[in-house]
């Protein structure tokens, strides 16, 4: 009997997964010269392609090239070239699965020595106590910069497609710039875009409504959002449940739930809630409310690792089991699991009390795996995290010397 995770998926857009298992985004941070893709991301998708999964989604691609979550980010806008990211569709759909790009605008969540532009709804920064001075100071977004930054959106989504991507997934969680609007902690607006939950959602129903108003019919547009913020006060289950609501007649494909933000980094599986804490599918309780009540098929990221869990997701009545880290550590794992097979090894676990700090290692450990699936290697979970993010830090700092000559010429050229 084949499992319901080997089983395909057809989508709104008529687009068929070949199989319930997806790689959700991780930043990569691993752009080449000039913010394009190069050889590292074509090798890390190809590694990923051969091992089974049936929907690769890349880490997050920038539409606005002055606003990047890391200054090794990818951007896509109206002025880069479409051949590197033909090379990196190709490289990911060489398996037989589907890409998508994921695309997104960090709004508050920009590191402080960045150049460029800090946006939010309003001007309430990230607050993470004593390490709050890593990120610059927001300013509130104009009317005319919020209907700009719906448009850049539409034009990543729209090039994406002429560049060989099977969609796009719109990131309106993890604390970005629509997380923000979304969230009644962050976004304390008194004009159309904040209030009540259909004004905070608005931002992002235009951006949906733009891009598929701009790319194919048959052109998969999905959306990445927060189950729950994991703080109080803050975004909801309840919310999360009337937005998809909201994205139903818009031609959505699928929404991803994840949850969590720097201020509450849940998505690494330290969340200030402690009812997720330690263990796989961190997220499934809050999914299982949602399912029955969403008319879209949902995917699930945060925490799976083992083919049992995967297969309790789906009996959960979730569509698409969606891992990151798992993948980063072992690329082939849905083929293992098509085998009946494990992981043989998972990531050395970050104990550190500072959850701040352990997120960042965290994180840092995950590109230290990709980057060595990049370069053609085997991956190495038991490095140190102290060890990862050092080396993280030192790759950043060369990174943003590029990243800031490279705007300079770029903002001098227009």
């Amino acid at each position: 009997m084949t499992s319901a995770l080997f089983s395909p998926l057809p989508l709104r857009s008529g687009q068929v997964l070949k199989n319930r298992i997806g790689k959700a985004a991780m930043e990569e941070n691993m752009a080449g010269t000039g913010q394009l893709p190069d050889e590292q991301l074509f090798t890390l998708y190809r590694r990923w392609a051969a091992g089974g999964t049936g929907l690769l989604i890349t880490g997050n691609v920038m539409v606005h090239a002055e606003a990047l979550t890391g200054p090794a980010g990818v951007v896509l806008d109206e002025r880069a070239p479409l051949q590197p990211f033909t090379e990196w569709a190709q490289a990911a759909k060489s398996g037989g699965g589907a890409v998508w790009m994921q695309i997104n605008h960090p709004g508050r969540q920009v590191a402080s020595g960045m150049p460029g532009v800090v946006w939010g709804p309003t001007d309430i920064g990230v607050s993470l106590g004593r390490h709050s001075s890593r990120f610059g100071r927001p300013t509130a977004m104009t009317p005319q910069q919020i209907d700009d930054t719906v448009t850049r959106f539409a034009v990543t989504a729209h090039r994406a497609e002429k560049a060989g991507f099977d969609g796009v997934e719109i990131h309106a969680a993890h604390g970005y710039l629509l997380s923000q609007f979304l969230s009644p902690l962050v976004n304390k607006r008194t004009d159309q875009w904040g209030g009540s939950l259909e004004n905070r959602a608005r931002m992002l129903l235009d951006i949906v409504r733009a891009v598929r108003a701009c790319v194919s019919p048959s052109f998969a547009v999905a959306v990445k959002l927060n189950s729950a913020d994991f703080q109080r006060g803050g975004f909801d289950a309840d919310d999360a449940r009337q937005v998809i609501g909201m994205l139903d007649p818009l031609g959505v494909d699928l929404v991803e739930l994840s949850g969590g933000s720097y201020e509450s980094p849940a998505m690494t599986g330290r969340p200030a809630d402690e009812r997720t804490r330690a263990r796989e599918a961190y997220f499934l309780d809050l999914a299982k409310d949602l399912v029955t009540s969403s008319p879209l098929p949902l995917m699930l990221t945060g925490g799976i690792t083992r083919r049992a869990t995967a297969e309790r997701v789906l009996d959960s009545g979730v569509a698409v089991v969606g891992m990151g880290t798992a993948l980063a550590v072992t690329p082939d794992l849905p083929d293992r699991w098509r085998n009946h097979r494990e992981a043989d090894r998972q990531m050395r676990p970050v104990t550190w009390s500072d959850k701040a700090l352990a997120s960042a290692a965290g994180m840092a450990q995950v590109r230290h795996q990709m980057r060595r699936l990049a370069r053609g290697r085997t991956t190495r979970p038991g490095t140190h995290p102290a060890l990862a993010l050092i080396a993280e830090q030192r790759k950043q700092r060369k990174a943003l010397r590029g990243y800031r000559t490279w705007l300079s010429k770029s903002r001098g050229a227009a």
